[in-house]
């Protein structure tokens, strides 16, 4: 991976699956634009539910050739399914700006 990534928890501790899930999600949008050179993933917890869980808002900040691409998908209960929906979000937004950067 050549990406800078920083993942942040706050609100409550990401396990290490979770974290790997990340990695390995970015791993993917780098395999679809190797040209990132950072990313910085959030994942918010909402306040006094540190045992209960969600909702989970997760954004997502990608610095890529001519400028910095931002995601945020909020409020899912569901962990796995917040992460899931904003990377998802995250490479509709990578393709679009690769297609920009090619001029189609």
């Amino acid at each position: 991976m050549q990406t800078d990534l920083q993942i942040t928890a706050r609100n409550f501790t990401l396990n290490e699956g979770i974290e790997a899930e990340i990695r390995t999600k970015v791993a993917k949008l780098e395999h679809l634009y190797d040209r990132i050179s950072g990313c910085h993933v959030v994942v918010e917890g909402a306040v006094g539910h540190h045992h209960r869980g969600g909702p989970f808002d997760v954004r997502i900040n990608l610095t890529v050739p001519g400028g910095d691409l931002s995601i945020n998908h909020q409020a899912q209960d569901d962990l796995a399914v917040a992460i899931r929906e904003a990377f998802e979000a995250a490479r509709r937004k990578l393709e679009d700006h690769v297609h920009r950067q090619r001029g189609e």
